[in-house]
């Protein structure tokens, strides 16, 4: 089996195919990651780093981290967490890797929420696994669990699931999170849970529920996996967390030190040094991306054929192009929704992502975390070229 995988996310790159609208400038809302101005990466990167430390690292982590990160968790769980349950890794999708790989087996099943986030189906594969994918119900893209019981079988091991979620903006409720949770227990299924959008939630009382606090007792089977790195706009460190039972943080020890796959000791103390600030960069991030969504949402309201997204969390809105389309290609004009992502492209100057990088062909992802303004002027210009295409 080949490892060798293209994420089809267009971005910058594929400006020189595009032409100017208007003489505009581009407007890249196809990246998943949070734009930090020159100043703010500076800030971000002037922290206390202790300069003579030494020594080999433990391949899942500096210890100060772990413990601050196992206090974090048990302030936003109400659970007690310890450092023994935390593994660092070099970003979130390695924490996902070493998830998989220390609890599939060549063969195991896979259940795949889709729409999914490019890499999901790579990273099962890698590990050797099988996946077998459950479409999430429309119009709010939240887990079906009639469907996913439908979909286990004996060789089920496992499901991942993504909330807030990438590309939809969904947050799942207490409610979907038990009943997955319930699953879980009942078929002795693995529930690897992406939380790496936890705090961005928008809407409710704007806070993350984690499904091992809407469903205690599924704990002992639960990865949670989240990245240190976004929230705080440092996603070039690449420093990822996940916590999980302790023999499954053993083996990530033995899988990390294998692998030399051990984030830097300066990534770590820097990602300390914030976690200690009180958590202001967060915060400062969390009311930049609320108000773009605000922005957004109101020019995207101003849609014709397309019902507006919701977005309640993570950093996307996510259109539902099914029905114009359905009817463009029933009238010769354009295909898949990808054709009207590359369309955009040409016509606007803006990159999004069409549904097929998500195994959606219906949907059309955008993203608000671009430089402030940006995301509106490029939404702006969105919904004009979309309301272009009205259906006949």
């Amino acid at each position: 089996m080949s490892f060798c995988f293209t994420e089809r996310v267009p971005g910058a790159q594929d400006v020189a195919s595009g032409s100017a609208f208007g003489g505009h400038e581009f407007i890249d809302l196809a990246n998943d990651e949070i734009f930090q101005s020159l100043s703010s990466a500076h800030e971000r990167a002037t922290v206390t780093v202790d300069s003579g430390a030494s020594g080999v690292l433990d391949p899942i982590g500096l210890m100060p981290l772990r413990k601050a990160i196992a206090e974090r968790l048990a302030a936003q769980t109400g659970f007690d967490w310890s450092a023994e349950e935390i593994a660092i890794t070099a970003g979130s999708k390695e924490a996902l890797l070493c998830a998989g790989l220390a609890v599939l087996e060549r063969g195991d099943e896979v259940i795949i929420i889709r729409p999914w986030q490019p890499f999901v189906p790579a990273l099962v594969h890698a590990a050797g696994a099988v996946p077998v994918f459950v479409d999430a119900q429309r119009p709010r893209y939240t887990p079906d669990v009639n469907s996913i019981r439908a979909a286990i079988t004996s060789r089920t091991k496992a499901m991942i699931i993504n909330s807030p979620n990438n590309p939809t903006g969904a947050v799942y409720s207490r409610t979907t999170l038990q009943e997955v949770g319930e699953l879980a227990i009942e078929f002795r299924i693995w529930i690897i849970s992406d939380e790496r959008y936890s705090r961005l939630v928008f809407t409710g009382l704007h806070r993350h529920e984690s499904i091992v606090v809407a469903h205690p007792a599924v704990r002992s089977r639960t990865i949670m996996v989240n990245p240190c790195s976004q929230a705080l706009e440092i996603s070039g460190s690449r420093l990822g967390y996940f916590a999980a039972p302790r023999a499954i943080v053993s083996a990530a020890r033995k899988l990390q030190g294998y692998a030399a796959m051990i984030p830097s000791r300066e990534a770590q103390q820097a990602t300390l040094s914030h976690f200690q600030v009180g958590g202001r960069i967060e915060r400062e991030t969390y009311q930049r991306l609320f108000d773009a969504r605000d922005i957004g949402l109101n020019i995207l309201s101003n849609l014709r054929d397309v019902t507006p997204p919701r977005a309640d969390g993570a950093l996307f809105f996510y259109l539902d192009l099914n029905r114009l389309a359905s009817a463009l290609q029933d009238e010769g004009r354009v295909g898949v929704t990808d054709d009207v992502a590359s369309w955009l492209l040409k016509q606007t100057n803006v990159a999004c992502v069409g549904g097929d990088a998500f195994g959606d062909v219906n949907g059309l992802r955008l993203s608000f975390g671009a430089p402030p303004g940006a995301s509106a002027i490029g939404l702006t210009r969105v919904v004009q070229a979309l309301n272009s295409l009205r259906i006949k």
